[in-house]
């Protein structure tokens, strides 16, 4: 199993839900506000009045042979609305109950 920890504007999120029911990723936790900046482009998500916009999270734990299809949509998706930003990352889950 791997977990999947996706960081998106929060105009992606009915599309990355739609991407993780497509691919049978049923199970997710999300993180409904979370702020920050991207490493490489785009605005910062703070919240504020100079900085309005603001990111959600889905935390994800699927199989290893669901990552591949899961994150060449992502970077579709990411691809064709760019400055709103969006971003995955996998890790190993060792153990889970």
């Amino acid at each position: 199993m791997k977990s999947v920890l996706i960081t998106f504007d929060q105009a992606h999120y009915e599309q990355v839900v739609s991407v993780l029911d497509r691919l049978n990723c049923r199970g997710f936790t999300r993180v409904e506000r979370v702020q920050g900046r991207g490493s490489k482009t785009g605005d910062p998500h703070y919240g504020s009045h100079a900085w309005p916009a603001m990111n959600s999270a889905i935390i994800a734990v699927v199989e290893e042979h669901r990552i591949d299809p899961l994150l060449n949509a992502l970077k579709d998706m990411d691809g064709k609305k760019s400055q709103l930003g969006l971003r995955a990352f996998v890790w190993n889950i060792e153990r889970s109950i």
